[in-house]
């Protein structure tokens, strides 16, 4: 028995020796830090911070250099440590956090006019103020040859403008103009994680090698260009949001992700540059808004007057997938617009269903093809994704193959068909997608088609001894009804950090969006894409935050003087949440209508945000209070803020009176036997509204979806007799018990006749 026991206890004894030698080696792995440091604290001795930076950093390691230091942002560095050597340096006195760098992922012709914004020209602020707006936008980069770059419409670069054109191997300074007038790159933290950048496989300059950057940069700000298209589709003149303001392109997003430390120093440098409006289209894990990087710069550049708006991520239709939800953001979500690329499956039983295409190339033969299942046809156990290789040539080629869609990339799936011969593909959404029609430049004759048509599809094969089909071309067709709908993909609420706080903020055209791209790749951004196209059509709450950045500016060109909080409450208080014939926006995930958690206040109407009425105004140390109110310690709140600050003990800091243009108001079940106590909960919410129109009388109103909670809005009339004057009103939430994943929803309204002042309302039971 010994004898068969010792093999077993060598090799356990081995494993441990291994996880020893792992443990040892991670101990002594050099990895990126983000050091926060009181600046309050620097002992007298030193006369610079930067020396003290230094000092602290050689204290525990002589062999390493600092990667970055940053004074806007946060006050503190970045720098390769060992565990052993960032622990040693959390002990010192004046580190208020060490904390590890991150890994962070990248989330039109027709939107302008879909949006309103063509054949408005007097409702849009005047020619020249739109090019002072600046818009720094934290990407891939940008690949400036583009027309949408063209900078014949502006005049010089705005005074103050203190940022760079960085030069490289592939971008010079005659890259940069008076459209894009500023470029930088940032790979410290980026090429610490991965090693050196490649230059072979991506540039080592502000150059845009994946597209994204461009896409994002030119659906903000991107100037006039007659006649584009993506191989025929989209074809009209494309233009940014806000076509007249600047551009600086922060390049932040390598092929390995976007590290903390790079963005946090880009955040840094686009403050210091004088940015007006940041755009981030990318998020990472959710975390506590002392720890999330994106979180920690935005509030230093709201501090500085700067709107920070980011995608809400592509996580939907799960609830609480949000990222991005401090509540200094402008957390945008994605939807349709009224234009889609059809395409058609005709069944070999005669029966014709409805997809969508980008696919341009030749188009099947004959009216007639073998159609099989790719789950049929797989040599792997999940081949009903059409994975690289999974595919059995014998049983595909020559057949058009149905592919559910999920896990890789879409046109990767039409890859895979065509490399194991097939014909062609239908797409097929699965539960998690519904009825989203999402449209992709496939390498072969292709339709993506929703749940319920691929569902008949597949029964169809199921019954059918010798299925056909065949696969029409695509066209463009304007004018959809009903749109907009909320994108499945899009990240829904409620908030998973603070639920007191409704996210996301309101949504923007995210679905099939036509704007600029880079020189480098095809339009699917696959390696074995050769497809060269100044334009292409993506989706993504990353093509819905630069519509948002875009509009920003536009408010922030006619109200130079508004704060980042009135402009996104201008923006989100005339938002709408209804079509014109009084029906709630749908929900594509569900094809049901959606909610606020879905849409937050609704889809903007730049238009009317240009002209509010009313705002719900907020500065740096309303934010702070509210970091009370969710207890978070001193050293906490000023790792965010730079700031000393103590939450006085004698005061009471809720949530509620956070003075924010939405309602989110959680609520306890009852608890104990048989539901327990049936006393009502009642909770107060205040708020201050701004007047920034002419002298008015606002009257208030409320409509709600549940008879379970009692709403009382006191006082009901807000009488303003001059512009920026202040009146502060109380709504009170009195609330039955309901059990726990009970949601409702209600809007309130303020109203002069003439200007709507809209702000929506959630209630959640747990």
């Amino acid at each position: 028995m010994k004898l068969r026991l010792l093999p077993v206890v060598t090799i356990l004894f081995l494993c441990h020796a291994f996880t020893d030698a792992e443990e040892k080696n991670n101990q002594h792995k050099k990895k990126t830090f983000i050091i926060h440091m009181d600046k309050s604290n620097m002992p007298p001795s030193f006369d610079d911070h930067l020396d003290w930076y230094e000092s602290s950093l050689k204290s525990v390691s002589t062999s390493t250099n600092m990667l970055y230091t940053y004074n806007n942002v946060i006050h503190g560095y970045s720098a390769q440590l060992t565990l052993n050597e960032a622990i040693l340096l959390k002990q010192q006195q004046g580190i208020l956090l060490v904390q590890e760098d991150t890994i962070y992922k990248l989330h039109t012709t027709r939107s302008p006019e879909f949006l309103g914004l063509l054949n408005t020209d007097a409702s849009l602020p005047d020619s020249n103020t739109p090019s002072d707006v600046i818009i720094g936008v934290l990407d891939t980069g940008v690949w400036p040859e583009i027309g949408s770059f063209d900078d014949k419409e502006l005049g010089p670069v705005p005074n103050g403008w203190k940022g760079e054109c960085e030069v490289g191997k592939t971008f010079n300074s005659s890259s940069c103009n008076r459209k894009l007038i500023g470029a930088r790159f940032f790979s410290q933290g980026y090429e610490a994680a991965f090693g050196p950048v490649d230059e072979s496989a991506e540039s080592k300059s502000p150059r845009d090698d994946d597209g994204h950057g461009t896409h994002t940069s030119t659906t903000a700000a991107g100037s006039t260009v007659v006649g584009a298209s993506l191989f025929g589709y989209g074809v009209g003149t494309a233009r940014g949001m806000a076509r007249r303001a600047r551009l600086a392109a922060y390049k932040v997003c390598w092929l390995g992700g976007c590290v903390s430390s790079d963005i946090l120093a880009a955040m840094e440098k686009a403050i210091e540059d004088g940015v007006n409006i940041l755009s981030l289209s990318l998020g990472g894990s959710i975390s506590d808004y002392f720890r999330d990087t994106v979180a920690i710069g935005a509030f230093a550049a709201t501090s500085k007057g700067i709107l920070v708006s980011c995608s809400a991520g592509n996580g939907g239709p799960s609830p609480g997938s949000l990222s991005n939800v401090a509540p200094w953001i402008t957390t945008v979500g994605a939807g349709t617009m009224d234009r889609q690329f059809p395409s058609s499956v005709t069944l070999g039983n005669g029966k014709k269903l409805t997809g969508a295409t980008l696919y341009s190339g030749k188009p099947l033969a004959g009216s007639s093809t073998p159609l099989v299942y790719a789950g049929n046809v797989s040599s792997t156990s999940n081949g009903n994704l059409c994975m690289t290789g999974s595919l059995i040539p014998e049983k595909v080629k020559g057949k058009i193959v149905v592919c559910d869609r999920g896990l890789n990339p879409r046109a990767q799936k039409g890859l895979a068909v065509k490399e194991a011969g097939g014909a062609g593909m239908i797409l097929s959404n699965t539960d998690t997608f519904g009825e989203e029609l999402v449209a992709d430049a496939h390498f072969i004759p292709t339709a993506a088609v929703g749940r319920i048509a691929g569902d008949e599809i597949k029964k169809y094969i199921k019954s059918e001894p010798n299925p056909t089909a065949t696969i029409a071309s695509g066209t463009t067709q304007l004018g959809v009804q009903p749109s907009p709908l909320v994108a499945a993909f899009s990240s829904r609420g409620p908030n998973p950090i603070t639920p007191d706080v409704l996210k996301p903020d309101l949504i923007a055209p995210g679905v099939n969006i036509l704007a600029g791209w880079t020189g480098k790749v095809g339009p699917t951004g696959l390696p074995e894409d050769n497809r060269h196209v100044n334009f292409n059509i993506i989706s993504g709450t990353s093509m819905s935050c630069p519509h948002v950045s875009g509009l920003a500016a536009l408010v922030k060109a006619a109200h130079p003087e508004w704060s980042p909080a009135a402009i996104r409450s201008a923006l989100m208080t005339t938002a709408y949440n209804k079509y014109k014939n009084g029906e709630k926006i749908r929900d594509l995930g569900s094809g049901m209508p959606a909610t606020p958690f879905d849409y937050g206040a609704g889809h903007v109407d730049p238009v009317s945000a240009l002209d509010p009425g009313l705002v719900y105004d907020a500065t740096a140390d309303d934010y702070i209070e509210f970091l009370c109110a969710i207890r978070y310690t001193s050293s906490m709140i000023k790792i965010i803020t730079k700031q000393d600050y103590s939450c006085k003990t004698e005061k009471e800091y809720k949530v509620a009176d956070l003075n924010y243009p939405s309602f989110a108001v959680p609520l306890q079940t009852a608890s104990g036997l048989n539901g327990g106590s049936k006393e009502p909960t009642v909770v107060r919410h205040t708020r201050t509204l701004t007047n920034v129109g002419s002298p008015a009388t606002y009257k208030v109103s409320v409509s709600q979806e549940t008879e379970a909670v009692k709403i009382v809005v006191l006082p009901e009339v807000l009488d303003f007799s001059d512009t920026n004057e202040k009146k502060t009103y109380t709504v009170t939430f009195t609330a039955n018990s309901m059990p726990s994943g009970t949601t409702g929803f209600a809007h309130l309204e303020w109203s002069d006749g003439k200007h709507v002042v809209g702000s929506p309302v959630v209630f959640s039971w747990t």
